[in-house]
């Protein structure tokens, strides 16, 4: 006999004993009839005409008792209790069961009753058949397991041994599914744009580089959408919009994976006081079709989605939270001097690039105010120097930009679209200026975006949201890599 280490070893003599006896382990389709969760909801009635029917799934329990065998199946839509008797399917099918293994998966086909127990089940009154072998074993513990880079790492058994993990995944799948629905219902034309751009845009982000061997050109992973929505506006499509993923060269935290799914939209015609409202009206209509209320529990909180949301001026946020008289600076010196005693002393050289008032007031709301919106904020009015692509407000220190906030973290970044061509050269000098002085993130020039829109763009407000944390916040996710399915990770250490 193996020792209980040799596992992998005991289950290919199995396999080898499959072969040998004349059965395929590994048959091309099933002739499942009926999903579990199928059979659950019907019980009642296929029991009590006792409809023949094919179930089939993968083992998770095998409990033997001399001429008959529980099994304990799950298909991925629910789990249901398999009996298996030597009478009922022959003595050829019931040997297959000494070949059985925790993690096979198998066919059975039979009829529904309730146990003494009062568990309902299916014995296999006609046949029983295997439908792929597992060659290695399911983990014994895996819940909770306090290595979460494992989980991740084998995202699926992560699926197969953790329910919450599967419903998640289905949730993610109903959110995107939802907003889909909305912007569809609202007359929004579902686009796709490039992946690969010869300049990277519509956001401030290193991207990823690569190489086109026949064009002999660097091309970038789109950092954003957003320059190709805006092609299309003025193209005429006056509503647009794209969930897909964007890649930023960036660093690995609860919020952040460099592979992520955005959600873009524009909108001719509309700007960022009506973009707050829509913005909004998404968040309610996800929590409501996908969970049923707009009350949904994070981590110990009660987050409500309902609209209206809490909405502030950014630089009135920054006075509430840290005391700063911050809208009466008047030259860069105070603003950095006075900043400075309110930084902790490892943010302190944050200050030491920056330039001007603008890009002071947004460290001073990075660093001490956003972290602590827990409830759905709007934070609106944006530095101009920190808003390159957003339009100006009437006082022209600000921008028509509003992101949203939940748990201290932004959702959401918006605003009124910059459609002047000649304001938009000067923006784009200006990033050009901010990166020759090492700034990495500088919004790159694109020439070909700016002839664009010298033909003209209307009025209009663009959108956009982070999809995965706004599923990590509707479905009481502690990382954002729990709601990818299979997040960016280290490379394993094959030392």
């Amino acid at each position: 006999m193996p020792e209980p280490n040799d596992e992998l070893t005991t289950r290919r003599q199995r396999l080898n004993h499959l072969l040998e006896t004349g059965v395929d382990p590994y048959p091309s389709a099933s002739k499942r009839t009926h999903e579990i969760c199928s059979v659950l909801e019907n019980f009642v009635e296929l029991e009590k005409t006792k409809k023949v029917l094919t179930v089939a799934g993968r083992v998770l329990a095998v409990r033997a008792h001399g001429g008959s065998t529980f099994l304990t199946l799950n298909d991925g839509t629910a789990t249901l209790q398999a009996y298996i008797k030597l009478d009922e399917v022959g003595e050829g099918s019931y040997k297959t069961l000494e070949d059985l293994d925790v993690g096979d998966f198998v066919e059975i086909t039979g009829i529904l009753f309730i146990t003494k127990r009062g568990e309902k089940s299916i014995l296999a009154s006609t046949n029983f058949r295997m439908l792929a072998k597992a060659l290695r074993p399911l983990p014994e513990k895996w819940h909770g397991l306090a290595d979460t880079e494992i989980r991740l790492r084998k995202r699926y058994l992560d699926l197969i041994m953790n329910s919450e993990v599967r419903d998640r995944m289905f949730k993610r799948s109903a959110i995107i599914s939802s907003i889909r629905d909305f912007m569809n219902n609202n007359g929004y034309l579902e686009v796709e744009t490039p992946t690969l751009q010869p300049i990277y845009g519509g956001g401030l982000a290193r991207p990823f580089k690569t190489y086109h061997n026949t064009l002999e050109k660097e091309f970038y992973l789109r950092i954003s959408d957003e320059m190709y929505l805006k092609r299309l506006l003025v193209g005429g499509a006056d509503k647009v919009y794209e969930i897909t993923k964007v890649f930023r060269n960036e660093g690995i935290d609860r919020d952040h994976n460099p592979e992520f799914t955005m959600f873009e939209s524009q909108t001719a015609y509309e700007n960022y006081e009506w973009g707050m409202d829509f913005f909004e009206s998404i968040f309610e209509h996800v929590a409501i079709s996908v969970f049923g209320k707009t009350d949904i529990d994070h981590e110990g909180q009660k987050l409500n989605f309902k609209r209206p949301w809490k909405r502030l001026r950014l630089v009135d946020a920054v006075e509430n939270v840290t005391g700063l008289k911050a809208s009466a600076w008047s030259n860069i010196d105070e603003a950095k001097n006075e900043l400075r005693k309110k930084l902790p002393k490892d943010k302190i050289e944050k200050l030491t690039p920056l330039g001007t008032v603008g890009e002071v007031l947004a460290l001073a709301f990075e660093e001490l105010v956003e972290s602590t919106f827990v409830q759905p904020t709007i934070i609106y009015d944006y530095p101009i120097e920190v808003s390159p692509l957003a339009k100006k407000t009437p006082d022209k220190k600000y921008a028509e930009r509003f992101e949203a906030f939940i748990m201290g973290s932004e959702v959401g970044n918006n605003y009124s679209e910059l459609n002047d061509p000649l304001d938009l050269e000067k923006r784009f000098l200006d990033e050009r200026r901010k990166e020759d002085a090492g700034f990495e993130e500088a919004h790159q020039t694109d020439y070909d975006y700016l002839e664009t829109i010298q033909h003209g763009m209307p009025p209009a407000c663009g959108l956009g949201i982070g999809i995965d944390r706004m599923i990590m916040f509707m479905t009481n996710a502690k990382n954002i890599k729990e709601v990818i399915v299979f997040p960016t990770l280290r490379p394993k250490d094959e030392n």
